[in-house]
């Protein structure tokens, strides 16, 4: 049995989203268990209108909340009873559980995952690791996208390692192709650190890297991994999703502002909405922070039910694909290099 701890009252959506959420993750696994952390009268309150396997579903009392004006270190230290930070602290006591899922306090997650779930052997940092849609279909992992806003090139390196691992047991790719975001595709372009980071990427063995890549090719379909430093990735895939979400209602607009206009689109109304879902960051789960001991989930703050149950089923699909002693094993590989 696969045990996962949803933190029921992370996120703006809390607690409905995060328990429709975790119900619709049940019937996808038979050997799913879930363990529910919030405050226990609400929860049961909800879950007496809904049906589920009650054998595979417990709910562990936790009456505060963490919110996003909390300093993350006083929240980790103060509200211990919080449904984030028993999350937490059950993840890393107790050894039966492989992993934990929260839509809360991105700050307040990161620092108690490393202070108290800890990092794996080898692991410099942790990095955030999200998927965006690509336009042949596929996918593409951004690391790091936000845990690391300062690194080194022996850090961009790990993060091609895990990124690689991740991309390969939780999504299937085979082999993937692994860049470097770059100012230009050219191996001499970038600073110091891209620079360094380009010869690195290139000595390491079990990777598949393909070169730099232009932060304009995200989406092409070319790259299965982008390795980046914290800062730049987050700016890359909010600036990607931004975007997107301001074409559509450009598209949107235009199409309402002539008649003719509405009659043609009602002809695509079936392409327009298979071009919304491709493009809803909620079909695609939550950024997984890699490296950590244990198997942590980040949703996004304003994840659906939808969005839960896929950072569910990615951490499911993280604990049954042993993906942590497989980073540890590869990692040691090249630990001379960075001791």
């Amino acid at each position: 049995m696969v045990k996962i701890i949803v933190d029921c009252f992370g996120g703006d959506r809390s607690p409905q989203a995060n328990i429709d959420g975790a119900l619709a993750a049940l019937q996808n696994f038979d050997d799913l268990h879930i363990i529910l952390t919030g405050d226990e009268e609400i929860l049961k309150s909800e879950l007496a209108t809904r049906e589920y396997p009650a054998d595979r579903l417990e709910i562990v009392h936790a009456p505060e909340v963490i919110t996003c004006e909390d300093k993350p270190t006083d929240a980790i230290r103060l509200k211990r009873n919080s449904s984030m930070m028993k999350a937490v602290m059950m993840l890393r006591d107790d050894d039966s559980i492989g992993g934990m899922v929260s839509a809360g306090s991105t700050g307040a997650l990161v620092t108690g995952a490393l202070v108290r779930v800890g990092r794996l052997a080898g692991v410099i940092r942790p990095a955030f690791c999200p998927v965006l849609p690509t336009m042949d279909g596929g996918i593409v992992g951004i690391c790091d996208s936000g845990a690391n806003v300062e690194v080194q090139p022996d850090m961009l390196r790990q993060f091609a390692i895990m990124g690689s691992i991740y991309m390969e047991t939780v999504y299937g790719v085979k082999n993937p192709r692994v860049a470097l975001l770059n100012v230009g595709v050219e191996a001499e372009k970038g600073d110091t650190l891209r620079q360094e980071t380009y010869k690195l990427l290139q000595e390491t063995d079990c990777i598949n890297f393909v070169g730099n890549m232009e932060s304009r090719d995200l989406l092409s379909g070319k790259y299965d991994l982008v390795v980046c430093d914290g800062f730049s990735g987050n700016v890359l895939v909010k600036t990607t999703e931004g975007t997107a979400l301001e074409l559509l209602k450009m598209l949107k607009k235009s199409i309402f502002s002539r008649t003719v206009y509405k009659i043609g689109a009602l002809f695509m109304k079936k392409m327009f909405a298979d071009m919304k879902s491709f493009m809803d960051y909620q079909n695609y789960g939550g950024s997984v922070l890699i490296g950590t001991s244990k198997v942590v989930v980040k949703g996004h703050g304003s994840s659906k039910a939808k969005a839960i149950e896929k950072c569910i089923e990615q951490a499911y699909r993280m604990e049954t694909g042993a993906i942590g002693p497989r980073i540890e094993t590869e990692l040691a590989k090249y630990s001379h290099y960075e001791e």
